[in-house]
């Protein structure tokens, strides 16, 4: 019996480096868009994300400079116990510890709130992005998807997306606790000695400047990471395609 030759479907085979990078044109105007067409319809939420991100940081920061005041009563009882005083006062210490403890609660507590009201933001907004850019692709032409492969679709409406929804569930509320922060750090560093506050101020621009050259040479790396997750987008559609042919033949 003659062997017959099938020929199979051949996918199209196209290497990790297809999809072109292109940075943004404008990244200020995509960044006021975002905050007024999307953050705005909020602006109730995201107060209460600041009030709550403020208060969670204040208390983080006083609760050192309280347990330093208990460190304090810890050691004048010891002095005065070698002078033949009374010695420690557990009584006081203990309602400076309960009161510590009761700092840091009502933190986890501000900071659980500020978090949970801050996630239910970025998710409204991603489900309305979602909708968007389907709404965006149903209009556009034909001749769009024929420039683009499956995966750079793919890619902008998942992992791009995705992308977004973590920066504005992490990046609102880290800018108001890390700002809160330095001013409450710095509050309390000139109120224990404004000398070592002051050197450990000069050391700042030099760790500005290390931080500047390790972002520059990382965007490189997640403009790769974005193009390999495109890739592996249309290597499983790839997969699928060949399956189905597979199959069917």
């Amino acid at each position: 019996m003659a062997k017959t030759n099938i020929k199979r479907p051949q996918a199209p085979m196209m290497g990790p480096g297809s999809i072109p990078i292109q940075k943004a044109k404008d990244t200020k105007g995509v960044t006021k868009k975002l905050v007024k067409d999307y953050l705005g319809q909020y602006k109730l939420a995201i107060m209460i994300v600041l009030i709550f991100a403020v208060g969670s940081t204040i208390f983080t920061i006083v609760g050192p400079k309280i347990l330093g005041n208990a460190t304090t009563e810890i050691y004048n009882g010891i002095m005065s116990k070698l002078s033949g005083g009374g010695g420690i006062d557990f009584e006081k210490i203990a309602t400076i510890l309960l009161t510590l403890l009761g700092l840091y609660v009502i933190s986890a507590i501000f900071s659980f709130i500020q978090g949970f009201t801050m996630t239910g933001v970025s998710q409204k907004i991603t489900y309305q992005l979602r909708n968007d850019i389907a709404t965006k692709i149903n209009r556009m032409p034909m001749h769009y998807f024929d420039k683009k492969t499956h995966g750079e679709v793919l890619s902008i409406i998942t992992n791009d997306i995705d992308t977004i929804s973590q920066n504005l569930n992490q990046s609102v509320t880290q800018i108001i606790t890390s700002i809160c922060t330095i001013i409450g750090i710095l509050i309390m560093m000139f109120s224990i000695s404004w000398s070592m506050t002051l050197i450990s101020l000069f050391i700042l621009p030099i760790t500005g400047v290390i931080v500047k050259i390790v972002v520059g040479k990382s965007q490189k790396y997640f403009a790769a990471q974005q193009e390999y997750l495109g890739h592996v987008n249309r290597s499983s559609r790839r997969n699928l395609w060949w399956s189905y042919n597979c199959k069917s033949i």
